[in-house]
């Protein structure tokens, strides 16, 4: 799903005011998640939002900044992402070395939610400074000034991650994965998912339960050699090309398809079913 809603800080300064989720975003629970964050957010407590590619983590997390009326900043996390990436660091501008804060500083100054998407992509050193502010703590050391920063009541940390992918060099340590309230995020069950589909795809829902149905389909591959089958999203972005004129087949086979694999016995099967589905 998009995430128009959200923006990656500019460590170069933003108004905090501009991380507001002004406008309401479009999200449909699957359960009792909302009550369950919401609770979680007045007790102070962090988020682990654990689930698949493109199943909706990033809305939700939209959604709920929009309920708290919170500012949300989301970092992207990869595999360069250090502490100083998080916490700040001194740069030089006209001559004079400034301190600039990162996005998790920024977040814990102001009270905002600080969204770590995919924290299993980021280098281990980032947990030495998410382990205090996700305990009783909930302190930030800004150990290159000196400064340590109590988090107001109305900061939140989140973070999520695609347990799919899990390995020995990239999974969460006990440590970590225990200061936190698991929340478990699923592709929504079919009649949900193609009312997604249709609404943010703008199409019939005739249409979108026929790609819900592709979706369901690949999902059933996973053992046979697909690493993960076509999420909520890429459904969404088949629906906008067909929507725009282009084949059925073809759009499933873009947008859907090739995205999932480059094994082309796979990719053969898939079109055989993009085919007997339409």
């Amino acid at each position: 799903m998009n995430k128009e809603n959200s923006r990656t800080l500019d460590c170069n300064h933003a108004d905090i005011e501009s991380f507001l989720v002004i406008s309401e975003p479009y999200y449909r629970a699957q359960g009792s998640e909302l009550e369950i964050a919401e609770a979680a957010a007045g007790h102070g407590l962090p988020l682990l939002l654990k689930g698949p590619t493109g199943c909706g983590k990033t809305r939700f997390m939209e959604y709920l900044a929009w309920r708290l009326g919170r500012p949300l900043i989301t970092v992207s996390c990869h595999d360069d992402l250090s502490t100083s990436d998080l916490v700040g660091r001194y740069l030089i501008r006209s001559g004079e070395t400034v301190w600039t804060d990162g996005p998790l500083t920024t977040a814990v100054r102001h009270g905002a939610i600080c969204y770590l998407d995919e924290i299993v992509e980021a280098r281990k050193d980032t947990t030495v400074v998410i382990h205090p502010l996700a305990d009783d703590r909930r302190s930030l050391p800004v150990e290159k000034r000196g400064e340590l920063l109590r988090a107001p009541h109305e900061f939140m940390l989140a973070i999520s991650y695609n347990p799919g992918y899990q390995s020995v060099l990239k999974d969460l340590k006990p440590s970590t994965r225990q200061r936190f309230v698991a929340i478990n995020f699923r592709y929504p069950e079919s009649a949900l998912e193609t009312e997604i589909v249709a609404h943010e795809a703008g199409i019939d829902q005739q249409l979108a339960s026929r790609l819900v149905r592709l979706a369901s389909l690949t999902r059933d591959l996973r053992d046979q050699g697909l690493q993960e089958g076509a999420s909520t999203r890429l459904l969404i972005h088949a629906g906008k090309l067909i929507s725009s004129g282009v084949d059925h087949v073809e759009a499933c086979e873009v947008a859907v398809c090739q995205p999932l694999t480059d094994d082309q016995e796979i990719l053969n099967g898939l079109v055989e079913m993009i085919q007997a589905v339409f």
